[in-house]
């Protein structure tokens, strides 16, 4: 009966729920450990039960490099097991001692490899490639004609964040912002859909992978200040002397806060998303009833079709506020030196 269910959810599921069995027969099945294993990074890609893409090992230990293959860590029943003098132990490898337990403090050993977030991220990178140098091919090719296939449907959404997120939150110096702002408005709406592909990995659910990006808006924020940016940090118009002690740590501080709340949103969006759909599946093996599997299908191929739109619209959300940040520090402020408040003014 089980089996039964497995099946139907591996025909019905986006977020890849089949990746495994959820409980072994007679065993006790655990949702919290079920979720965890589906939205964690993973030294192998499970795309279903059973059909696992085992991802390669590169470790540099103490300026020795080692590269083999992550199914030496796992069994024949999927346990996992020391190789090498190394444990995978939760996701992360260890040195491992004469009983293959993880050596405590043991320094010098690095992890290089390529899991499944960032096979999953360089499959998008090359995807993304592929797309927009077909669609570059595309507008020599009909240069003056109206485009056509996939060039028709992407040249909108490139207008758009043109017109409406660039333009009109950068003004006149939006070109040069224009690359990156196309680049992070694609790279996380494709990773966004990749994540709900059965099998997909949880990319923007890493909140590893966010800070990157947060990071890459604050820095190119940072850098483009001008004397006007800065000037109001350093000394906010209309504030008293005695208030700059105060005012200056605060503005420093909504410098961090702005990328940090780019980060965790994304993070927790999309992380939720997944969670919410494993959870409304969990139902099914919680209850051990068929008679709960129809109703819970039905809500999480909703919460599919509502994730597609989430995933769209946090990536509309992150570009859109990456530009207002960058507008704010290429702005050019003209305001009164004197709004009154030095001299008791209202």
């Amino acid at each position: 009966m089980k089996k039964l269910i497995v099946l139907l959810l591996c025909f019905f599921t986006l977020p890849a729920f089949a990746a495994e069995a959820p409980a072994e027969e007679g065993g006790e099945f655990s949702p919290g450990d079920m979720i965890m294993h589906h939205i964690a990074d993973a030294h192998k890609w499970e795309f279903a039960h059973g059909l696992e893409l085992y991802l390669p090992v590169i470790l540099w230990d103490n300026g020795q490099l080692q590269v083999f293959s992550s199914s030496n860590f796992f069994d024949e029943h999927g346990g996992e097991v020391p190789y090498n003098g190394y444990v995978l132990d939760h996701g992360h490898i260890y040195k491992a001692d004469a009983a293959g337990e993880p050596v405590e403090g043991y320094s010098g050993l690095y992890d290089l490899s390529l899991t499944k977030n960032v096979a999953s991220m360089l499959l998008s990178v090359a995807l993304m490639l592929i797309i927009f140098f077909v669609i570059a091919a595309r507008y020599k090719k009909n240069e003056g004609r109206a485009p056509s296939g996939i060039q028709s449907f992407f040249e909108p959404i490139i207008i758009f964040i043109r017109d409406d997120i660039a333009k009109a939150n950068i003004g006149p110096k939006y070109e040069r912002y224009m690359p990156f702002l196309l680049t992070i408005f694609f790279f996380i709406w494709f990773n966004n859909l990749l994540g709900l592909t059965p099998g997909g990995a949880n990319l923007t659910g890493n909140i590893a992978v966010t800070m990157v990006l947060a990071v890459m808006t604050l820095l190119i924020t940072v850098f483009s200040g001008n004397k006007g940016y800065w000037s109001h940090i350093f000394s906010t118009p209309g504030v008293p002397v005695w208030l700059a002690p105060i005012m200056i740590p605060v503005e420093l501080i909504g410098i961090i806060t702005k990328p940090f709340s780019l980060m965790v949103r994304l993070f927790a969006n999309i992380t939720a998303g997944h969670i919410v759909i494993l959870s409304l599946f969990s139902l099914i093996f919680i209850f051990e009833s068929l008679a709960v599997a129809p109703l819970s299908i039905a809500f999480a191929i909703f919460m599919n079709f509502l994730e597609l739109f989430v995933g769209l619209l946090q990536a509309y959300i992150f570009t859109l506020l990456s530009a207002m940040y960058f507008g704010g520090a290429v702005e050019e402020h003209d305001h009164v030196e004197d709004m009154g408040y030095g001299d008791g003014g209202h």
